[in-house]
């Protein structure tokens, strides 16, 4: 099992995939999860994509395989996240990649790409916000005052359920998907996703966007509960160089939902720039 000592006890675990021709190697895409969620939940892209490139599924520091965290408030942020990722790369020995982030990874990949433009070749944002609107946070706030009240009171698996019934998955379409994403989401360390919602509830990637100057790639749902079309706009207004394409669903998690979708658009997308 792949891990990488960052510091103290703290170790950080990742994937490393790669079934393509050994004398046509590419630059690598690098997969980063979003809020609560680990490198398992990319495991959809994982046969289209490493076919072609090489293909890294880090864990976040506190979520997935990588360790536990003895104090998630302090030690984590957006600035200890994206070091993280560069430790990763130079680790690997790798010096750049086409970063691609679902939800709140894409914003780690919006400031990675604008503080450190030397380390990302192209950006693919999946279902990812600028910023978290008002009406969001009220309804994954579920009629508690707050997010954050809502899983202290009801608990992960509980707040998770709900949440991603109205807009994550459709329990519907499919239910098998819908109870392995809870189950899976509930396994993190509550201390933990109850930290890294309070950082995502903060975030806001406006000020990064005029300093990304790499293709950027948009793969959003329609009309998106949690990228609405002011969010879009923001992209479309900021970025030198956006694509978008939309997936035929309202609901969030597009990269589980519609994989072929999105790693078709995503090759595409590489195999144009």
């Amino acid at each position: 099992m792949p891990m990488l000592p960052v510091s103290g006890n703290l170790q950080l675990h990742y994937h490393l995939d790669d079934f393509s021709d050994p004398w046509d190697k590419k630059t690598p895409i690098f997969l980063q999860h979003g809020n609560g969620r680990s490198g398992d939940f990319w495991y959809r892209w994982v046969p289209a994509l490493a076919a072609k490139y090489a293909v890294i599924r880090p864990d976040m520091r506190g979520l997935g395989k990588s360790s536990t965290i003895s104090d998630p408030e302090k030690q984590l942020s957006v600035e200890a996240l994206i070091e993280d990722i560069l430790r990763l790369l130079d680790h690997l020995k790798i010096p750049k990649v086409h970063f691609c982030g679902e939800s709140m990874g894409g914003i780690l990949g919006m400031a990675l790409a604008a503080q450190h433009p030397d380390r990302v070749e192209s950006l693919t944002l999946v279902a990812a916000p600028v910023f978290i609107e008002t009406k969001m946070k009220q309804k994954y706030s579920l009629g508690f005052g707050s997010r954050i009240e809502a899983m202290e009171q009801l608990g992960i698996r509980k707040w998770v359920a709900e949440t991603t019934r109205i807009t994550r998955l459709s329990q519907e379409e499919n239910p098998g998907l819908f109870d392995w994403y809870v189950e899976e989401f509930s396994k993190g360390d509550a201390t933990t996703q109850i930290a890294m919602s309070k950082i995502v509830n903060a975030a806001n990637a406006k000020d990064f966007l005029p300093k990304i100057h790499v293709p950027v790639l948009g793969l959003y749902p329609t009309s998106g509960q949690i990228t609405s079309e002011q969010q879009i706009g923001l992209l479309h207004e900021g970025l030198a160089d956006f694509r978008i394409w939309h997936a035929p669903t309202r609901f969030h998690m597009i990269h589980l939902s519609h994989p072929y979708f999105c790693t078709t658009k995503l090759l595409e997308f590489l195999d144009q720039i």
